[in-house]
């Protein structure tokens, strides 16, 4: 892994993952982005009941660290239940792309599970519009 604070990262999907709002599905999920400028944003999922309208922790974190002025990001750490860690959806992984595809993924459980991407490995040919 690369000079990224992962530990700082860790700890806060994991603090954001208990704020998670999944009613329908009892799956939590914490974000957790580094900035260009070293802020880390974090997001949760937050469901809803007619599901299409569910928006996911990656993307949360996305939205609000966008709505903070940032626009380039160097790493996610994201968290997720379960014996193996969870990687963002297909979704997720366009909404990151749209930043740059040499984001550093850190996909990790409570229990210790982790596994280290790159963007461009989840999602090889992004989409671009230009």
């Amino acid at each position: 892994m690369s000079d990224v604070d992962w530990p700082a990262l860790k700890a806060a999907a994991l603090a954001v993952q208990e704020r998670a709002y999944v009613p329908y599905s009892d799956y939590r999920v914490g974000a957790a982005l580094l900035t260009a400028s070293g802020e880390i944003v974090a997001g949760c999922n937050v469901e809803n009941a007619t599901f299409g309208a569910t928006c996911c922790a990656e993307r949360t974190a996305v939205f609000s660290a966008v709505a903070a002025g940032h626009r380039e990001f160097r790493a996610v750490a994201v968290v997720t239940h379960g014996a193996e860690p969870g990687t963002p959806c297909g979704i997720c992984r366009q909404v990151l792309a749209e930043f740059g595809s040499d984001l550093e993924v850190l996909c990790f459980t409570p229990e210790g599970a982790e596994e280290v991407y790159w963007l461009s490995e989840l999602l090889p040919h992004a989409f671009k519009l230009k």
